[in-house]
């Protein structure tokens, strides 16, 4: 059996019910000393199927604590506050891991086989009671908020004022939730496409990126105004606009198997890239090199700056998905869903230093500086 370094275990209580708040319970102690891991330089990775984060020392390269989220099904992606004090998270109740469209089947849907579809519609029945935002201390691991929605949900992610944290509901047609980041009160919501998945927003935090799964669109949100000022068609089954720091949106068209790179300021389509396999996430490296990661193969494929011209691929584990980078711009960090593992990569040479065991389909990321 493979073995997790596991510093530390903290629990968090959750609540049951369609939609729930909660306040973080200050009678509760602090952290055990086993976790003064969280205090400095730390990496968080989603957890999908263990539901947990385990938290990674980057001057180790090894698990200083886990923080366990009980009553969580499939937590998701990950966001930190500008100051680095808060996380929210969002769990849609549901495998992603699968395929965004496969885990959205609804009830009675057969047509990924009998075995599969009757599992993806009993995912989808969980989800609908279970899918919820979550924020905890950074620093603590504490929850401090919750709240739960009867739509599937992809991510939360903060503004870039932290006032606010964002989340999708991916109906037909979809929405985007704005809520209050200190109380998780329902701000607006805003009509979007079919399926809405990730939300990003532009380096300047003027526009808010909504992928819409199953109408092959983006919708450009104005984070001011609170309104849609423009749908960009883009490739089959968008799955998230992220955020490269060129200035570009770069869109992984998960069932199309290619990129679709938007400018963040004319909001017009700059080039296309035929991948020829699943991406996962796209990320722009320190060197300016572009990262994709092959959910279908296992592997990252680097691409030169500003073209699609393709510079190599480099094995890092079955599944892999989420990029992040070191401050120091040297190393990546890439989760691998099916192999349980998040690789550590040399930038400059494009090898695997080491893989770090953590818990089962992990899938979002987040480094947070001490």
């Amino acid at each position: 059996m493979r073995t997790i370094a596991r510093v530390g275990f903290l629990t968090l209580a959750m609540l049951t019910g369609c939609v729930s708040m909660v306040n973080a319970d200050t009678s509760k102690k602090t952290l055990p000393a086993t976790t003064q891991g969280l205090a400095g330089d730390s990496i968080f990775v989603v957890n999908g199927q263990d539901n947990s984060l385990s938290v990674i020392d980057p001057g180790k390269n090894a698990i200083s604590a886990t923080i366990a989220l009980p009553k969580v099904r499939f937590p998701h992606h990950i966001s930190l506050s500008p100051d680095g004090s808060k996380l929210a998270l969002a769990a849609p109740g549901a495998d992603l891991s699968i395929g965004h469209d496969a885990a959205s089947i609804g009830h009675g849907d057969m047509s990924m086989g009998e075995g599969l579809g009757a599992k993806m519609s009993t995912d989808k029945a969980m989800a609908m009671n279970s899918s919820s935002v979550l924020v905890l201390d950074s620093r603590s691991g504490t929850k401090l908020l919750e709240r739960k929605f009867s739509e599937m949900n992809h991510n939360a992610i903060f503004s870039r004022d932290s006032k606010e944290i964002w989340t999708g509901q991916m109906g037909s047609p979809g929405a985007v939730l704005v809520l209050d980041a200190k109380t998780l009160k329902l701000l607006k919501s805003i009509t979007v496409g079919n399926k809405p998945a990730e939300i990003t927003f532009s380096i300047d935090g003027k526009n808010a990126f909504v992928a819409n799964g199953q109408s092959n669109t983006v919708s450009v949100i104005d984070t001011r105004t609170k309104r849609l000022i423009k749908t960009i068609p883009v490739g089959k089954e968008p799955v998230g606009a992220w955020q490269g720091k060129d200035g570009l949106m770069y869109v992984d068209n998960e069932t199309g198997k290619s990129l679709t790179a938007i400018d963040a300021k004319t909001l017009m389509v700059k080039r296309t890239y035929s991948l020829g396999f699943t991406p996962g996430m796209a990320a722009t490296a320190p060197n300016s090199e572009l990262w994709v990661s092959d959910s279908e193969n296992g592997k990252i494929a680097f691409y030169k700056p500003n073209s699609i011209d393709k510079l190599g691929e480099l094995a890092t584990g079955a599944g892999a998905h989420a990029i992040v980078f070191s401050k120091d711009g040297q190393t990546g960090y890439v989760s691998n869903q099916n192999a349980n593992t998040v690789s550590v990569i040399d930038v400059k040479s494009h090898m695997v230093t080491t893989n770090i065991a953590v818990g089962k389909k992990p899938n979002g990321m987040v480094w947070r500086a001490n």
